[in-house]
C-alpha cells in the first residue's frame, strides 16, 4: 500500500459544523456502530466532509472503497481527494487502475465488470449518494457479502427514497449536518423565494399512473410536454426572473428540448444537457452557464445530482414527482451561495406542484433514519377536492361518490400566473419581524407616556397571542448606542413606576437589563455596592 501525506496547505478548511459532524461520526464508531448514515443536505459540503474522512482513513494506514453511481461524480470526487493530497486508484473505465492505492474511487457500473475489488481488503466502505448506491446490486453485495466486516458509511443529502426499502433498513444509526434553515441563518445557504400555481389550479395529474413509487414518465409527458405549458413557463420566467441563470428539471429529453427551444425562440440563450451528453460537452455547457453565455439549461435526470454551480439563481420545477429526495435535490441546486456573482437569493418557479405536494426544504426541522416499517414516509395516492360538495376523494376517481360530479378524463390546461409561496419557516420569520416592529414602535411610546413596560407586554399579547422574547426588547427605546444620560433617564422612569406600583428594586434592575444588557445596570446602581 502506498500512502501519501495529506497536504496541510491545500486541504480545505472545515466549517465548525462539519468538524462537529465528523467528531459525532467517530463517537458512533467508537461506541461500536459499524454502519452509519451521514446526512448532509445540499450545500452543507458533502465532498469536503467525505474528503476529510478519507484523509483520516489514509493517515491511519487504512484502505477505503469509495462508491459512486454517476460518471461525472468520479471526476468530482477525485478533485476533492486531490485537494486533501490523497493517493487514489480507480475502478472506472478510462481511469487508471492501481490496486495498491489506499483509496479506490469505484463506479458501481464498472464494478459489475471487474472482479479484483471483491478481495481488495477495505477497512471502510463509503457510499456516495447512498440512497442510490446502497440499494444497487453491487452496493448490497459489498455491504453483505464481499466486505461485510468493514465499516460502512452511507452519505446522502436526504435519507428518503421511493419504494419500500429505506436507508434505516441497512444502517444502524446516523449523524447529520444542521438543517437547511439553520445553514441559511449561518450564511452557508442562500435565502429562497418560491413561486407556484395558486391553490386549486395546479397542474392536473388525473390519469397519470404511479410506477415504482413515482409518476409514470410516459403519462407525465402527455400531461407536461404541451405547448401551452411550455410557453407559460417562458412567460413566467420573463415576468419574474428575467436575466438570471436558470436550470430546468423536465420530464424527458424531448420535453427538455422543447423548453430550451421555446426560450431560444424568445431570444433567451438556452441549451439542453442529457445523460447522453459527453462529459467534456457537459462541462462546457456548465461553463457557458456560469459565464452567462447560456441563461437557461434544461435537463432530464442529469443536474439533480452532481451539478455544482453556485451562481445559478433560478430552478424551474417542470416534472411532477412523489420523491422527496429528488424534490430536495432539485431545489438544492439553487440554494448554494455565490458572493462572487452577487447572488442574493435562490428562486424556484414550480409549475409541477411539487412544493405543495412535498414541502419546502426550509421547513425541515430535523433528520432521522427512515425504515420500511414506517408507513408515514410512504407516498400515498394524492387526494382532490370535489368542486360541488367539497368532499376529498382519491385522485384516480372520475366521479364523486357523494354528489356524482364528473371530472373530464382529458386534463384541463391551467395557465394562471405563478404566485409567491412561503414556507413555514419564512412565515415564522415574517411573523417575528412584525412582532419586532411592533415593539420598536410601542415601547418608546409607552416610555414617553410614562406607562409601565408591562403595558407594552399586555398590548403585545393582545395583538399576537403570546409574550415577546426578552432579547427582542434590547435597544427598543434607546437604540444600539445609548448614552449615560439615556440610562439615567430610564432608571428614574423605572424607579418612579416601582414606587407607584410597589415593585421591588429587583424588578427595576431586571427591566433595566432588558433594555441595556446584563452588565449595564451596575454603574447606574452604585448604592447597591456601598
Amino acid at each position: 500500500m502506498i500512502a501519501q501525506p495529506v497536504s496541510s496547505t491545500s486541504a480545505p478548511q472545515l466549517r465548525p459544523y462539519q468538524s462537529q459532524l465528523i467528531k459525532d461520526l467517530y463517537e458512533k464508531l467508537a461506541a461500536g456502530h459499524r454502519r452509519v448514515a451521514i446526512i448532509a443536505g445540499t450545500g452543507a459540503g458533502k465532498t469536503v466532509i467525505s474528503g476529510q474522512i478519507c484523509a483520516h482513513t489514509e493517515s491511519r494506514g487504512c484502505r477505503l472503497l469509495f462508491l459512486v453511481h454517476l460518471d461525472v461524480l468520479v471526476g468530482q470526487t477525485y478533485e476533492k481527494m486531490q485537494s486533501f493530497g490523497l493517493h487514489c486508484g480507480f475502478i472506472k473505465a478510462g481511469w487508471p487502475e492501481d490496486p495498491t492505492a489506499p483509496i479506490q474511487i469505484a463506479s458501481i457500473q464498472t464494478m459489475a465488470k471487474r472482479d479484483w475489488w471483491r478481495t481488495w481488503p477495505a477497512h471502510m466502505v463509503f457510499y456516495d449518494e447512498a440512497h442510490t448506491t446502497v440499494f444497487s446490486q453491487i452496493g448490497q453485495e459489498v455491504l453483505y457479502t464481499t466486505h461485510a466486516k468493514a465499516v460502512h458509511l452511507a452519505m446522502t443529502a436526504t435519507p428518503y427514497r421511493l419504494g419500500k426499502e429505506q436507508l434505516g433498513d441497512h444502517m444502524e444509526t446516523l449523524v447529520h449536518s444542521p438543517v437547511p434553515s439553520e445553514l441559511q441563518k449561518m450564511g452557508f445557504l442562500a435565502k429562497m423565494q418560491y413561486f407556484g400555481m395558486p391553490k386549486g389550479t395546479q397542474m392536473s395529474l388525473e390519469g397519470v399512473r404511479t410506477v415504482a413509487g413515482d409518476y409514470d414518465e410516459r403519462d407525465l409527458k402527455n400531461a407536461c410536454d404541451r405547448p401551452e405549458l411550455v410557453q407559460r413557463i417562458v412567460d413566467e420566467w420573463q415576468r419574474l426572473t428575467s436575466n438570471k441563470r436558470t436550470i430546468a428539471f423536465c420530464v424527458d429529453i424531448d420535453h427538455a428540448r422543447h423548453v430550451a427551444e421555446a426560450f431560444t425562440a424568445a431570444g433567451i440563450p438556452a441549451d439542453v444537457v442529457s445523460g447522453n451528453t459527453p462529459i467534456k460537452e457537459r462541462q462546457q455547457l456548465y461553463a457557458d452557464l456560469k459565464q452567462g453565455k447560456l441563461m437557461v439549461l434544461t435537463s432530464c435526470n442529469v443536474i439533480s445530482i452532481g451539478f455544482d454551480e453556485p451562481s445559478v439563481e433560478v430552478g424551474l420545477l417542470l416534472r411532477p414527482t412523489q420523491s422527496k429526495a429528488l424534490h430536495q435535490q432539485q431545489i438544492g441546486r439553487v440554494m448554494r451561495i455565490s458572493p462572487a456573482t452577487g447572488k442574493t437569493h435562490g428562486i424556484i418557479l414550480d409549475q409541477a406542484g411539487n412544493l405543495q405536494r412535498l414541502g419546502f426544504p426550509d421547513d425541515i426541522q430535523s433528520y432521522r433514519l427512515p425504515t420500511s416499517k414506517e408507513t408515514n414516509g410512504q407516498p400515498t395516492v394524492p387526494a382532490k377536492q370535489c368542486p360541488s360538495c367539497n368532499r376529498l376523494v382519491w385522485s384516480f376517481l372520475l366521479e364523486c361518490p357523494d354528489c356524482g360530479h364528473e371530472w373530464p378524463s382529458e386534463a384541463e390546461l391551467l395557465t394562471d400566473d405563478l404566485v409567491e409561496l412561503l414556507s413555514d419557516e419564512q412565515l415564522r420569520q415574517l411573523r417575528e419581524q412584525r412582532m419586532r416592529r411592533f415593539l420598536k414602535r410601542r415601547r418608546p411610546k409607552d416610555f414617553r407616556d410614562n406607562n409601565s413596560p408591562n403595558w407594552t407586554r399586555h398590548a403585545f399579547f393582545e395583538k399576537f397571542g403570546c409574550h415577546p422574547k426578552d432579547e427582542w426588547l434590547r435597544g427598543c427605546i434607546f437604540g444600539d448606542a445609548p448614552t449615560d444620560s439615556d440610562r439615567q433617564r430610564y432608571k428614574q422612569y423605572l424607579m418612579a413606576i416601582a414606587q407607584q406600583q410597589r415593585k421591588p428594586l429587583t424588578w427595576v434592575i431586571e427591566e433595566f437589563q432588558l433594555e441595556f444588557g446584563a452588565e449595564q445596570w451596575k454603574a447606574q446602581f452604585p448604592e447597591l455596592f456601598r
